[in-house]
């Protein structure tokens, strides 16, 4: 088994992600509907989304060391520690994603003022969500403290084993892509047991299409792009939860067909900003190449 590991490590990372996600959420809802009554959603939302972030973290670390060994886990704890970066990769880190958000609502809001961010009317996020009639505070607490955990337990897995792993033989584009599509792939069961009341008139099918594999590759592509610029675990996580808190606090409550248009926008905005990046040259230097844990590993 563990020489099936080391031989396809990428793929055996992913399996091991979703089915672990995949088994805890199954479990959490006990042969529950999916989708899910709203008001089951939100009383389950908590232990879904604990059950979810459980797959790619123990995936990550127990990947690592069966690939790796102890030299592979001391170099994860290097990467996870390193936080020496320039200023201007924190902001790409911190302000890639609200930025994005932004503009793509203040785009759509030229056409209709729904897409401006739910926070600037109400305070309340999107009605599908865990919580409803939230106040600003609470909306800007709750996107927080879902960002952080989503970031540090979701990139132990993806940036900490299968990225690197990856781009020993991709270019930060191709990884980009290959995991942004599989990172979306499995949000899937999560998604379609807790959007009910966000498809509106859209087929299931499309909506999932939608919310699962358009916004997400670009921004992973920019992610790893940072990665191969610091060598970072930490400045992944801070990204990714950068992200996540984002589009809580200042996303549109939007769902339906608005939902889909206001995707679609953000895809746009974020393309854009990669095809303004250098993000298609090879994507390691000597540096990485020398990583104990890589060196171990094909990238298959």
């Amino acid at each position: 088994m563990r020489s099936l590991l080391r031989r396809y490590p990428a793929a055996s990372y992913f399996t091991l992600a979703l089915a672990i996600s995949w088994a805890g959420i199954l479990l959490v809802i006990r042969g529950g509907p999916i989708p899910a009554p709203p008001a089951e959603a939100r009383r389950l939302f908590g232990l879904v989304y604990l059950a979810m972030l459980s797959g790619p973290a123990i995936a990550g670390l127990a990947m690592t060391a069966a690939v790796g060994g102890i030299p592979g886990l001391r170099d994860y704890r290097a990467k996870l520690l390193a936080w020496r970066a320039s200023p201007g990769l924190y902001a790409v880190a911190l302000l890639t994603a609200p930025l994005a958000l932004l503009l793509a609502s203040t785009l759509l809001s030229l056409v209709s003022p729904v897409f401006l961010p739910a926070i600037l009317g109400s305070g309340a996020i999107d009605p599908a969500g865990p919580i409803q009639g939230a106040t600003a505070g609470s909306v800007v607490l709750l996107g927080l403290a879902v960002g952080i955990g989503a970031g540090l337990f979701e990139e132990l897995g993806w940036t900490g084993f299968a990225i690197p792993i990856l781009l020993r033989r991709l270019t930060i584009l191709s990884t980009g892509v290959i995991v942004g599509l599989l990172w979306g792939a499995w949000h899937f069961l999560a998604v379609w047991w807790g959007s009910a009341d966000a498809f509106g008139t859209v087929p299931v099918p499309l909506f999932l299409l939608a919310g699962l594999f358009t916004f997400l590759p670009p921004y992973r592509v920019l992610m790893v792009r940072v990665y191969a610029g610091t060598q970072s675990l930490l400045i992944c996580v801070l990204m990714h939860a950068s992200l996540t808190a984002s589009m809580i606090i200042l996303g549109p409550a939007v769902k339906g067909v608005q939902s889909v248009i206001y995707n679609l926008a953000l895809t746009t905005v974020l393309w854009g900003i990669v095809a303004s990046a250098r993000v298609v040259s090879p994507a390691i230097g000597p540096r990485a190449r020398s990583r104990p844990l890589a060196s171990r590993a094909r990238a298959v």
